[in-house]
């Protein structure tokens, strides 16, 4: 399935190319940023970085995250989950080769679920215990061939509401860089895999249970957590994970090597009240994820994340199908959390 992009500059800020269409046409960032009074910024908050400040000030536990900022070495690891729907590489590539993965010390547990899945794919149930309809029963049955089935880059495979808006089958050679070093994309079958990685068209979610192995995201827990701990390490981890995603590991944010946690979390406003949203979340996300592999200034820091959230407001983040509704970001607002969870960067719509 070919996927076309148009490309947007938003107002103020040249050379930043974001994604401004869904698969299906909806616009995203055509708009530019609005001019009614009533869509711009509006300051019914602190200003985010001002926000913060206060927060830190008062919040409890406030002087260990400091400690803990100021350890931090690293730069950003963007937590992205799969798309539902995968495209197939082309007849003829070469099949994956699962050493040559991302962490190849997954190996020996994504070779212990590929057979699994092979054995529950070609029973007469497989649908039923996939959790999937009878009309993706083709899909289900691709399973149980994967291991020669052609394998294409994962930025290519993925192909969701949350790929398409962040456009990573298209970076531009900085951006893919970041993009290399900085994304692990959650997997029911891989773990994790990078953005350049070798996989077949698969269908398997965390949230499914296989015989002799159990619910995965139960049974990657303990393989991630060592590998994962090691890796973020020093980190901000952004995580635009669900949560049947989140489940298989969370980032350890107390002790030696901690991570700074942020969760993205996307709200709507509609006549005062503020909701969480769901499908435009996965679109919302894959926004601020291109626009931070695209910016010029890389983000290192959580207040980098925010920063870059707030060079968002006031743009048409997307355009609702069937209504035809333009949603635009009013504001970016990041929040503290307890001590062993996440801080949360609320990105709200109206």
């Amino acid at each position: 399935m070919a996927v076309c992009f148009l490309w947007h500059c938003p107002a103020g800020h040249p050379g930043w190319l974001l994604a401004t269409t869904l698969p299906c046409g909806a616009r995203t960032f055509l708009g530019g940023r609005p001019e009614a009074p009533d869509a711009t910024v509006r300051p019914t908050r602190p200003q985010a970085e001002e926000y913060v400040t206060a927060r830190r000030r008062t919040s409890r536990g406030s002087r260990a995250r400091r400690r803990r900022r100021a350890a931090y070495a690293g730069g950003v690891l963007l937590l992205l989950p799969p798309s539902e729907g995968k495209t197939p590489a082309p007849d003829g590539a070469a099949p994956a080769d699962l050493a040559a993965l991302t962490h190849p010390e997954l190996t020996a547990h994504r070779e212990l679920l590929l057979d699994r899945l092979a054995e529950v794919s070609a029973r007469e149930d497989a649908t039923s215990v996939l959790g999937v309809s009878a009309g993706l029963a083709d899909e289900v049955a691709r399973n149980t061939t994967l291991r020669q089935a052609p394998a294409g880059p994962a930025a290519e495979v993925y192909t969701g509401v949350l790929y398409a808006a962040a456009g990573l089958a298209d970076l531009p050679d900085d951006a893919a860089r970041r993009a290399r070093e900085s994304i692990l994309v959650f997997s029911g079958l891989w773990g994790v895999v990078g953005p350049d990685d070798r996989i077949p068209a698969y269908r398997l979610g965390m949230g499914v249970s296989l015989p002799d192995v159990g619910r995965l995201a139960t049974a990657w827990k303990p393989v991630l957590s060592p590998v994962l701990d090691e890796r973020a390490a020093g980190d901000v981890v952004v995580d635009c994970r669900s949560a049947t995603y989140v489940a298989a590991w969370k980032p350890r944010t107390t002790g030696e090597g901690a991570a700074e946690w942020v969760e993205v979390r996307v709200l709507r406003e509609s006549g005062g009240k503020r909701t969480v949203v769901s499908h435009n979340a996965k679109h919302t996300r894959g926004v601020l994820a291109g626009h931070l592999l695209r910016r010029e200034a890389e983000a290192r820091t959580s207040e980098d994340v925010v920063k870059a959230a707030e060079e968002l407001v006031g743009s048409v983040v997307l355009t609702e199908v069937g209504s035809g509704k333009d949603q635009t970001l009013i504001e970016a607002t990041l929040r503290d959390g307890t001590a062993r969870g996440p801080r949360t960067l609320e990105l709200v719509l109206a």
